[in-house]
């Protein structure tokens, strides 16, 4: 070809990629993922209220189970409403040091961070428990208060949980649904759906709490 003429421009070789590039490519990329994974889960845990005590509801469930028991052979609505109170009140009290004994054990805020927004999201719908058995109970609807617990109840631990946990609005959601329920039964089955619930539920959460979670 003449000296300054056009030539065609040469096509640039690549050397084929050694086999081992792309396992190690892929290799790289799975260890970033799991990486990601990792520090999106410690996050998370961060985050979290995780004190929540499973061996505390595994009692409470114990003695709910008991307390319908109880409450099932009492005679009027009076000493019946006065067995679940003193119930209610024992959980509370049972709920609250273990709940604190597990936040000292991990060195966790109990009143600050995740553990204050926890307390506070389920303080208002077992406040307005509390004033709606009162009214109830003048009303002589004393039936729908089973079913009252429960929704309720379950409505504050879907709200709590929201800072804790992801099984623990799960278990909110369980006592919703079981309060529904409760609602549209008939009385015979009162103490039975209590049993259920706050019995029954806390046991099987509770172990699988204390289970994953550590106590």
């Amino acid at each position: 070809m003449r000296e300054g003429g056009y030539r065609p421009a040469m096509a640039t070789v690549h050397p084929l990629r050694p086999p081992g590039d792309e396992e190690e490519s892929f290799s790289l990329h799975a260890r970033a993922m799991d990486n990601l994974r990792f520090i999106r889960e410690t996050m998370e845990r961060a985050g979290s209220f995780t004190a929540v005590s499973g061996w505390g509801m595994v009692v409470v469930g114990i003695t709910a189970v008991a307390a319908a028991w109880v409450a099932s052979r009492q005679n009027g609505p009076e000493a019946w409403l006065a067995v679940w109170w003193a119930e209610a009140l024992f959980s509370l009290g049972i709920g609250g040091w273990s709940t604190a004994r597990k936040a000292r054990a991990a060195k966790m805020p109990l009143l600050s961070g995740p553990g204050r927004k926890f307390a506070l999201s389920l303080a208002p719908p077992l406040v307005a428990g509390a004033l709606l058995t009162a009214f109830l109970y003048e009303a002589g609807l004393v039936s729908a208060l089973p079913g009252t617990w429960l929704l309720l109840f379950g409505t504050g631990v879907v709200t709590a949980g929201a800072f804790s946990v992801r099984i623990v609005p799960v278990m909110g959601m369980c006592f919703m649904a079981l309060g529904t329920v409760a609602l549209f039964t008939p009385p015979g089955w009162d103490d039975t759906m209590m049993a259920l619930g706050f019995g029954g539920i806390h046991l099987v959460f509770g172990t699988i709490i204390a289970w994953r979670y550590g106590g």
